[in-house]
C-alpha cells in the first residue's frame, strides 16, 4: 500500500458518497460502475452534451445510484452528504471541443469552480481528471509531472488544452487557499468499450474504419506516437488516487509507446479488415510524440497499468461489433 493511502474512516466503512460530473460519458461511465462495485453511492452529473444516457443504462434502477441531468457549468445543489467529488465534466475529444470551444473552456472553468464548492461545502476529497494535453507539443520525452508544456494559447487546440491547465491552476487555489483536500490526475489516452465511433480520437476512428472496410485516415507521415491506457487500468488508478492524500499532479497512462501508422496496421490486422492506410494532413499543433513518466504513479499510488495493448484493443473492437462478438469480425 502506498504511504500516502488513507487509514479507513466511518464514511468509509459505510460506503463513501460520490459525486461524478461527466459520469454518462467514455471514462464517467466506467468510473461510477467501479464505485459501485465498491460499495459507494454514486451521485452521476451530466448535460448529455457528449456522454449517452445508454453508458449508464444498466445503472438507472441501481438503488445506489442516482443520476442528474444538468449543467456542471452552472450552479447546482447536492443535499446530504458527500465524501468525494470526481470531476471529469468536459469534452475530451477534438470532434467535440472543435465543435464547442466556449462550452470546453466553461467546463474548466466555471464548471471546475462549481465541482471544487461542492467539495470545499462538503468537506470532500476532489479529484479533477486533467490531460496529457497539458503538456502541448512536448519538447522533453517522456513527460514528467514537473515539465509545464509547450502549448500554444491561441491555437485549435487551446481550448481544450487551456481548459484543463486552468482548471489545475483552479484546483490548487483552492487547495492552497481554502483548504481543500485536492488530486489532480493527468490521463494519457484512455481507451475502451463504450467509446463513441464518431468521437475523433484514434482508436474507434481506425476501428469503425476498419470494420467498415473504409481507409485508415493516418494524420501526416504516421510517425508521430501516442501511449494508450485500456479504461480499467485507468479507472483504477483515478481511485487510487481518490483514496490517497496525494496532492501533486499524477501522470495516468501506459508508457509503452506507438505510432500511429503501426496502430493502424495493428487494428487492420486484429479486425481481419482489407482496409488501406490512407496518409491525410495533419491538424495544426498536433502532438508528435506523447509517453507518460509514471514514476510517481508507481510510487504513491502503487500503480501501474496491467492491460496489454493486444487484450485491449480485442475487447475495444468486440465493443463495436453486433452482440459485442470478436468473432463476427
Amino acid at each position: 500500500m502506498s504511504h500516502t493511502a488513507r487509514t479507513q474512516g466511518p464514511s468509509e466503512h459505510m460506503g463513501r458518497r460520490t459525486v461524478v460530473t461527466g459520469g454518462a460519458g467514455f471514462v464517467g461511465s466506467h468510473l461510477c460502475r467501479a464505485l459501485l462495485a465498491a460499495g459507494d453511492s454514486v451521485v452521476c452529473l451530466d448535460n448529455l452534451s457528449t456522454g449517452r444516457l445508454r453508458n449508464i443504462g444498466d445503472l438507472l434502477d441501481r438503488p445506489r445510484f442516482t443520476f442528474l441531468n444538468a449543467d456542471v457549468v452552472e450552479p447546482f445543489a447536492i443535499s446530504g452528504r458527500v465524501d468525494l467529488v470526481l470531476h471529469l465534466a468536459c469534452p475530451a475529444s477534438p470532434v467535440d471541443y472543435f465543435r464547442m470551444p466556449v462550452a470546453t473552456l466553461r467546463a474548466g472553468g466555471h464548471g471546475t469552480y462549481n465541482a471544487l464548492s461542492l467539495a470545499r461545502d462538503k468537506g470532500a476529497r476532489f479529484v479533477v481528471t486533467s490531460t496529457s494535453e497539458v503538456y502541448g507539443d512536448p519538447l522533453v520525452h517522456p513527460q514528467r509531472e514537473d515539465y509545464w508544456g509547450n502549448v500554444n494559447p491561441v491555437g485549435p487546440r487551446a481550448c481544450y488544452d487551456e481548459s484543463k491547465r486552468f482548471s489545475e491552476a483552479l484546483t490548487v487555489a483552492f487547495r492552497d487557499e481554502y483548504g481543500v483536500d485536492t488530486g489532480i490526475a493527468r490521463l494519457f489516452n484512455s481507451y475502451g468499450p463504450d467509446m463513441r465511433g464518431g468521437d475523433g480520437r484514434v482508436v474507434p476512428t481506425f476501428i469503425k474504419q476498419a470494420l467498415a472496410g473504409k481507409p485508415l485516415t493516418v494524420m501526416g507521415d504516421g510517425s508521430q506516437t501516442r501511449s494508450l491506457c485500456y479504461v480499467t487500468d485507468t479507472v483504477r488508478a483515478i481511485l487510487a488516487l481518490a483514496g490517497s492524500y496525494e496532492t501533486s499532479p499524477v501522470n495516468i497512462g501506459n508508457p509503452h509507446e506507438i505510432t500511429m501508422r503501426e496502430l493502424a496496421e495493428y487494428i487492420i490486422t486484429l479486425t481481419g479488415s482489407a482496409s488501406p492506410v490512407r496518409y491525410v494532413e495533419a491538424h495544426p499543433d498536433d502532438p508528435q510524440r506523447r509517453r507518460p513518466d509514471i514514476g510517481r504513479a508507481r510510487r504513491v499510488l502503487d500503480w501501474e497499468p496491467e492491460v496489454r495493448l493486444f487484450d485491449g484493443l480485442k475487447e475495444t473492437i468486440a465493443s463495436f461489433t453486433p452482440a459485442g462478438d470478436l468473432s463476427a469480425v
